[in-house]
């Protein structure tokens, strides 16, 4: 490596620039000018060698996903609250026997209620609540078989359980759960799910929803359970907390996936002491609702839409 400097630049008179600093200073102006209008050429007029135009950044090109789009987009539920507070004063009405597809069967009943008189209709009309507003949140669409006569226009008692089918039917919904709380003997606890058995007869054909209802089933028990920590009924069914059932109009008569959810027994002190609970209430609601989704956003739900 050489030792040897190189000789001095001459001296430029003051304030007159060199051929090489000319050069820098027109580039730092050029350069910045160039790409910007580069960048407005492909955002606002350019063409992408198909003589189409370029979108925005932020533009999104039709039929892809919103950036607001919810995991139940564009899903139906039904939700059927068992039973209906007015139902003890129309004793009349529900007696009526309706067509359940298995023979008749009376128009619905009062339900069960706890020692304390907390009644099954009010306890599945404030879950049903509960787990709608989790499923809108969503982005689901919820249709309410019933709101206890609250709401403007609502039933004043019943449905029926030939209409509760029905509304599920004319809604064409993904998925629907009937909620209900069991009247079984005082020494029995936990929870169990319904699913529809095979029917077929003139006024009834389970055949197309009974796999997919024993998925619905299935998710559902695991969802109520994990978020509820409740047990699997032992007094139904092998303990699994599924039972099939080919007597119940709301499920014969559904051409939806359909199940009833039993959220446990009222006639049990420590059953009883949960239902009425309102913060067990959100838990069982949240079990519900992950049930709901996990099913709807599985890969085997999508054959089940129609």
């Amino acid at each position: 490596m050489s030792n040897t400097l190189p000789p001095p630049l001459p001296d430029r008179p003051p304030g007159r620039r060199g051929p090489r600093g000319a050069v820098l200073l027109a580039l730092c102006v050029a350069v910045p000018l160039v790409l910007l209008g580069w960048l407005g050429w492909r955002v606002w007029g350019g063409d992408d060698g198909a003589g189409t135009a370029q979108r925005a950044p932020d533009a999104r090109p039709s039929g892809s996903p919103s950036a607001q789009e919810k995991v139940l987009d564009g899903r139906t539920v039904v939700l059927d609250p068992g039973h209906h507070p007015g139902n003890r004063d129309h004793a009349r009405e529900i007696n009526r026997q309706v067509d359940m597809g298995e023979g008749t069967k009376e128009c619905d009943t009062t339900g069960t209620e706890t020692e304390d008189g907390y009644a099954e209709a009010e306890f599945t009309l404030a879950l049903a609540e509960r787990v709608e507003r989790l499923l809108v949140s969503e982005g689901a669409e919820v249709v309410l078989v019933h709101s206890g006569g609250e709401k403007r226009g609502d039933v004043e008692w019943g449905p029926c359980v030939d209409e509760r089918a029905r509304i599920g039917n004319e809604a064409k919904a993904d998925a629907a759960v009937s909620l209900h709380a069991d009247g079984a003997p005082a020494d029995a606890r936990g929870f169990h799910v319904i699913l529809p058995g095979e029917v077929r007869t003139r006024g009834a054909d389970t055949r197309a929803i009974v796999a997919p209802s024993a998925r619905l089933g299935r998710e559902l028990a695991s969802g109520f359970r994990a978020a509820t920590g409740a047990r699997p009924a032992e007094y139904i069914g092998d303990g699994s907390g599924l039972d099939i059932r080919a007597d119940l109009g709301g499920l014969n008569l559904s051409r939806v996936p359909k199940v009833f959810l039993e959220c446990g027994n009222m006639r049990n002190a420590r059953d009883a002491a949960q239902l009425s609970s309102p913060a067990w209430q959100k838990r069982a609601a949240a079990g519900v609702a992950d049930g709901l989704t996990a099913y709807l956003t599985r890969g085997a739900a999508a054959s089940d839409r129609r």
